[in-house]
Order: C-alpha cells, then sequence, then structure tokens
C-alpha cells in the first residue's frame, strides 16, 4: 500500500473494545461553568481587538497593521468551535444557554445556529456510513461510484475536489451565500427557517451598524477577508479530520457507530498554538465518539488514555498529503487519489 498519511497503530486496549470507551469518556463530559465564561470572553475580546487594531492601521494608513486581519480571523474560527460545542450542548451543558450563546455567536460566524445544529447532528449520526451520505459532509464518491459518473460527471467531481473550489470558492459560498437559506432542509418544517432568516435579520443589523460606525469600505475591506480566513481555515479542518487515508467507511450492517467515531476521525496532531487557536477540534476521533465533552477537557482525554492518541494520528506535515485523497476504495478499505483511481479503473 502506498501510505500518503503516517498513521500510528493504537495499542492492542484501544482498539479490542471499541465500545468501552463510550462508557469510560463519559466522565469527561460535564463542563466547568466559569472555565466555559473565561473561554467565552479570551475568544471573543480578541477578537473585537484585532478588528479594531485592523481597522485603525486602515483608517491611519499603516498598511503593516492590516495584519491583524490574520489573528482576527482565528479568532473568529475559534468562536465558531464555541458555536459547535454549544450546539452539541457541552459547553454550558444548559440547553437554554448554550442554545442563545449559540446563536448570538452566529450572527458573527454567519453560520444559522439551529440550522448548522440539525445538519452537524446528521453528520455525526451517519460518519462513515456509505448509505447515509448527504447532509453536513463533504461529499465522496466510492470508487465504483466513480467509475459509473459520465465523462462529465467526473470533470464535475473532480473540480469540487480541487483545492481552489474546495478551501477557496467553496468557503466563500458556504458561508456568504449557500447558509442564508437552509438547503437540504426546505421542506422540515419552520425550524431552520427560523434559524436562517433569524441570523441573516442579525447579520444585516450588526452590519448596518458597523457599516454606520467605520464605512462601508473598511467594513468590507477588513471583515470579509477575517470571514474567508475562518471559514477556509475550518473547511480545511473539516476536511482533513475525515479525509485522511485510512479513515473508516463501511455500510449496512457493517457500519456501527462506535467504531465508525473512532478510526473514521483523524487525531490532527497540531502544534500547541494551533491547537489552542481551533479548541482542540484536532482531537477529533475522541469528539466523534463522546461529542458532549467540552472542547477543552479533550486533552484531558489523551493525558489520562495515551492509547488514544496514536489512533489515526497524523501531523500538520502529514495532513497537506490527505488534499489528493478523493475516492473510497471499498476493496481496499482507503481512500485514493484521482491518479491512483484512473490505474485502478484501468486494471479492471
Amino acid at each position: 500500500m502506498n501510505a500518503h498519511v503516517t498513521i500510528h497503530a493504537p495499542t492492542a486496549p484501544a482498539d479490542e473494545n471499541v465500545g468501552a470507551w463510550l462508557k469510560i469518556l463519559a466522565r469527561y463530559r460535564q463542563p466547568r461553568l466559569g472555565r466555559s465564561a473565561f473561554e467565552l470572553v479570551i475568544t471573543l475580546v480578541p477578537f473585537v481587538l484585532f478588528w479594531t487594531l485592523a481597522y485603525l492601521s486602515l483608517v491611519n494608513g499603516v498598511w503593516l497593521g492590516l495584519i491583524a486581519i490574520v489573528p482576527a480571523g482565528f479568532f473568529l474560527l475559534r468562536l465558531f468551535m464555541i458555536q459547535h460545542d454549544c450546539g452539541h450542548g457541552s459547553f454550558f451543558a444548559r440547553r437554554g444557554l448554550d442554545d442563545w450563546t449559540g446563536r448570538l455567536i452566529g450572527v458573527l460566524t454567519l453560520t444559522p445556529y439551529g440550522y448548522w445544529r440539525r445538519a452537524h447532528a446528521a453528520h455525526h449520526a451517519s460518519a462513515g456510513n456509505l448509505d447515509e451520505r448527504g447532509i453536513g459532509d463533504i461529499t465522496t464518491l466510492t470508487l465504483e461510484e466513480y467509475r459509473a459518473l459520465s465523462p462529465r460527471g467526473r470533470l464535475g467531481y473532480r473540480l469540487y475536489r480541487h483545492p481552489a473550489v474546495m478551501f477557496g470558492i467553496g468557503p466563500a459560498f458556504l458561508f456568504l451565500f449557500k447558509q442564508r437559506l437552509p438547503f437540504g432542509m426546505m421542506k422540515d418544517g419552520a425550524q431552520p427557517w427560523i434559524s436562517t432568516m433569524g441570523t441573516n435579520l442579525g447579520i444585516a443589523v450588526v452590519s448596518a451598524l458597523m457599516i454606520w460606525a467605520v464605512g462601508l469600505v473598511p467594513f468590507l475591506v477588513i471583515h470579509l477577508p477575517i470571514v474567508l480566513i475562518a471559514g477556509a481555515t475550518g473547511i480545511w479542518l473539516f476536511y482533513v479530520q475525515h479525509q485522511f487515508e485510512e479513515t473508516h467507511w463501511s455500510k449496512g450492517d457493517d457500519w456501527q457507530f462506535p467504531k465508525a467515531a473512532l478510526h473514521g476521525a483523524s487525531h490532527y496532531d497540531l502544534p500547541l498554538a494551533l491547537r489552542w487557536l481551533t479548541g482542540n477540534i484536532g482531537i477529533h476521533h475522541v469528539h466523534h465518539l463522546a461529542s458532549r465533552i467540552p472542547y477543552y477537557r479533550l486533552p484531558e482525554v489523551l493525558r489520562d488514555h495515551p492509547q488514544l492518541a496514536g489512533i489515526g494520528r497524523i501531523t500538520l506535515r502529514d495532513s497537506f498529503a490527505c488534499v489528493k485523497l478523493a475516492l473510497w476504495d471499498e476493496k481496499r478499505g482507503r481512500l485514493l487519489s484521482f491518479r491512483e483511481a484512473e490505474g485502478a479503473l484501468a486494471a479492471a
């Protein structure tokens, strides 16, 4: 097998009884309310400060100061990670407080909280299930499905999977346009519409106030790149956490939640600063197995159970090889690049 990503084998106890981890990890589900509030403050305040610094630099002609847009983008991403935990009910573990925190943050992240929460719940419930693809996932075809496509269909899938589309055009389209309507849930009652329209109204009000305060051009010059940086980085993280070579996909009775959760998501072992800025979301295999654990307690899990750290582990350097992987080979049980896929299809 041609290894594109370094996968470190787990020790036997972690792999023999995957279901047992559900009981073990339940001990880490309780958030610390003071810590949660502190995490919110140390994320929101720097975001506002870096945004303000970028604005002051722009109006005073200090162009170097516009570099503040980059950390502002990462702190907006971190706000999304808090919104993400609120969606799982794990940030405060109080439904009303989590929901309203998530809704308010959604105005900044351009992500309607209720709509996103439903789509993300579907993703967690079906991750790695070939029979349940389509909601909250990056579209992934099997080798046989790709083979059955017309030349035009193959071209469309290749374009969709191109890095410029996946991490450039895609995030811009998703956050600026697609999430303005409840696509995929338009027939699911009023709740997705209330969520998206309420968020749209909040975005309009906040944007109007900001434009009144700083002007249209400064607002767009500063805030649009911040949103795009946060969005592209978020899509990259989501991609790498599920699109590594030896991820897990199965169908029918072969699909089991604990195994799919633990082996279908990676442990993206990032440097410490990036780990903090991304809300430990790289410990994604543990998150999928026990999504009610607050993000700031995920490192405790790896500290207490180091055998989990090796499952699906990829480093920052390893992760760049994941960009080539696009098709699931059911026979080999791994993701292939388009070049490998064409070779396999030619051989067949």
